[in-house]
């Protein structure tokens, strides 16, 4: 398999780092807007030819295209902030490759009512084209990263092997992680941070279908597992929600993250300065959008690595039927920082979304994964995808709540 990874940030390292253990990568090239970042990862991957490292502006759909067809890639997979989502999909789609991301295409809230109904949704672009891709014969698999991604594919594990009937699939994320030094550092790019925790949360029930509710919402304290311990967990909006009822039969979904009080301020104060904004403000001579001001003045999650401690916990709470009783479980991936610090160089945020889509080329290379059109995790079967997470030194765990 021959990879295009457009997006070498913390977890397109991970995903490049990985990779290099499994020979069936013919090839993966690293592609950035910052040609120095790709040479890094590059250098600690220590193989140029199999990893070469290439110059890429996302937001031009040509550029990536030349890319792919340059090196012939068999996938494109989109590693960047969501976005820049619509330029590498339809790129992927021009050139006849897979195409596969971890977030999917950005909504926008609804102009009248934002609180309660939905605008454009999130995946709303990129599915109301699946019928064009499934009659081109290509796959587009999208939010296959840890959350959306692997959180998909143990809703579809429950839903085949552990109930009968299913109230509510709830996706809860919660870590003890901390970072020495700073008092606010972002594990994870703050773009897409600010982009899905102050967004309109989206939930949906059976009887109502999609709607919107007010961003911080239906605070609950949820027990996460391996010492992690009681999190306070508040809606935000997330692939998830989109996804889990296309394909799954049940009564709700929602998702919850545990963001601490701390986290829950700043995002507030940016949000009421304005500092939330992705379209371009004039300052001065130059036209930059606050959001990237803000994400500049941050560290960079991909150096924080040697600076963090604890754990983060990813997973999927299911509450329904088996056997006439009732019945909840809680099926997760716990990464401790210090083994994937040990093991991959790489930390645990980034590790446990990057592992995801290596499995998953893994299923595809080999034939075990298949289909067209522009699909969800959970459209697959997930007993494939979990019997390899152990071996991928990701395990997962199933906890009776």
């Amino acid at each position: 398999m021959k990879v295009l990874l457009v997006g070498v940030g913390a977890v397109g390292e991970a995903i490049a780092v990985i990779s290099a253990g499994r020979p069936w990568i013919e090839k993966m090239v690293l592609a950035d807007y910052n040609h120095q970042r790709a040479l890094e990862v590059q250098a600690k991957l220590c193989d140029p030819v199999r990893f070469p490292a290439e110059f890429v502006d996302a937001s031009q759909q040509d550029l990536i295209e030349a890319l792919a067809r340059k090196y012939r890639v068999d996938l494109i997979m989109n590693a960047c902030d969501p976005v820049l989502n619509v330029p590498i999909f339809e790129a992927s789609f021009a050139v006849g490759c897979t195409y596969m991301d971890m977030a999917m295409s950005l909504s926008e809230p609804h102009s009248e009512d934002p609180y309660h109904l939905p605008g454009v949704k999130l995946g709303d672009y990129q599915f109301e084209r699946s019928k064009a891709w499934e009659k081109k014969g290509l796959l587009a698999v999208v939010g296959m990263g840890v959350e959306p991604g692997m959180a998909d594919v143990f809703a579809r594990y429950a839903a085949d092997h552990l109930f009968d009937e299913i109230e509510e699939i709830g996706v809860r994320d919660g870590a003890n992680l901390q970072v020495r030094g700073y008092e606010f550092a972002p594990n994870f790019s703050i773009w897409t941070t600010i982009e899905e925790c102050l967004n309109p949360p989206i939930i949906w029930e059976r009887d109502r279908g999609w709607y919107t509710t007010r961003p911080f919402s239906e605070p609950e304290t949820f027990d996460f597992p391996e010492g992690i311990g009681p999190i306070e967990c508040v809606n935000v909006e997330h692939e998830e929600v989109l996804l889990v009822p296309r394909w799954i039969n049940c009564q709700r979904v929602t998702f919850k993250y545990a963001l601490g009080d701390q986290f829950i301020q700043v995002l507030q104060t940016l949000h009421l300065l304005g500092l939330d904004r992705k379209e371009p403000v004039k300052v001065k001579d130059v036209m930059v959008a606050p959001r990237d001001v803000v994400a500049a003045c941050l560290p960079d999650p991909a150096h924080l690595g040697e600076l963090m401690t604890g754990k983060t916990c990813a997973g999927t709470w299911v509450k329904g039927i088996r056997n006439g009783q009732p019945r909840q479980v809680y099926l997760y991936q716990v990464a401790d920082n210090e083994a994937c610090m040990a093991q991959l160089g790489v930390q645990a945020v980034a590790a446990q979304t990057g592992f995801n889509p290596v499995i998953v080329f893994d299923l595809l290379e080999h034939g075990i994964w298949k289909g067209k059109g522009v699909l969800g995790p959970e459209s697959f079967d997930a007993v494939p995808f979990m019997k390899k997470m152990a071996d991928y030194g990701f395990p997962y765990g199933i906890k009776e709540v």
